[in-house]
């Protein structure tokens, strides 16, 4: 289905100042031709304008709540920059920590298998469960507890809005 000139033209009228220059041309041409089309232009333009000439108000009420809930969703993102900047912290500092002692931990363990009389892989493998996955199972299971208490309370929260 095809839609006529008119139709066009008052979609481009509606479209108002974002209109490219070749659909302004393609305007102004069939307006200079169509007079029902000026009159709709000049009849949406006083529509416009009477809008924008309307003052509006808000009621006090609305604008302390808005304000409130404004100031609360941006001190929610400040805690969340602030929570993400510890995180990435403790991460370099514990990747800084790893890289830097892991040789001397290498060589304690070694020096303790060879007094002992371990062999190898039993030694790296204890040494890798104790001084590498052990800290990453306890620093995360800290952050999940810690995670749902700050979920439980923002649930309460929640409630009293």
């Amino acid at each position: 289905m095809t839609r006529n000139v008119h139709d066009e033209a008052r979609q481009l009228i509606s479209l108002g100042a974002d209109l490219s220059d070749a659909q302004q041309s393609q305007l102004r041409k069939h307006l200079d031709e169509c007079a029902d089309c000026r009159k709709y232009r000049d009849s949406t333009g006083h529509v416009i304008r009477g809008l924008r000439s309307v003052p509006l108000a808000a009621d006090a009420r609305l604008v302390r709540a808005t304000q409130m809930r404004v100031r609360f969703h941006a001190s929610r993102m400040q805690e969340a920059r602030q929570r993400l900047w510890f995180v990435g912290m403790a991460c370099l500092g514990v990747g800084l920590s790893a890289t830097l002692t892991a040789p001397f931990l290498w060589r304690m363990f070694t020096w303790i298998a060879a007094s002992a009389g371990v062999s190898n892989p039993v030694w790296q493998e204890a040494g890798f469960a104790l001084f590498w996955i052990a800290p990453a199972l306890v620093v995360g299971l800290l952050l999940l507890a810690r995670g749902a208490h700050l979920s439980n309370r923002e649930e309460r929260s929640r409630q009293w809005r």
